[in-house]
């Protein structure tokens, strides 16, 4: 494990990679610890598991979709100048939030849905926690509007 821990590290630090930590305000439903990783650059992620496949064969679209849209989301704030804090969010319920940014005190949570056709909603749980929480849902047709507005 340790072996493991300092590859993560050491490719965090040549910035092929960033970590998201969990978003908890200590609520009973929130898991508290945790972390997901994402690519900055996603061929290199598709090279790492060798997969080029077309998207419309691939069973990772989604999973990809949302590391493009995450890493995007970093770039952006970076190009504005922006300082936001970054997390995701997770129920014991295996409920889930995939991108969530504060700045100032605001909250705006993402779900990132490869197809339109997929229906994403807030979680009850987080809403109540978070309700004044702006929620966005970004697919492949709402991209720029919802990503960058």
């Amino acid at each position: 494990m340790h072996t493991l821990k300092r590859y993560i590290e050491l490719l965090e630090q040549s910035l092929v990679i960033f970590r998201l930590s969990l978003l908890s305000g200590n609520l009973r439903n929130e898991i508290s610890k945790g972390q997901k990783i994402y690519f900055n650059d996603s061929g290199i992620r598709n090279a790492i598991i060798r997969n080029f496949s077309s998207l419309s064969i691939r069973n990772d679209v989604g999973a990809l979709w949302e590391n493009i849209c995450i890493s995007e989301r970093f770039k952006y704030n970076s190009n504005q100048g922006q300082s936001v804090n970054t997390y995701f969010w997770r129920s014991y319920f295996s409920r889930e939030v995939d991108y969530i940014e504060e700045k100032d005190g605001l909250i705006t949570a993402f779900e990132f849905k490869y197809s339109p056709k997929k229906h994403a909603q807030l979680p009850n749980i987080f809403r109540q926690a978070y309700p004044d929480a702006i929620y966005k849902v970004v697919n492949t047709n709402n991209y720029i509007h919802e990503s960058f507005s």
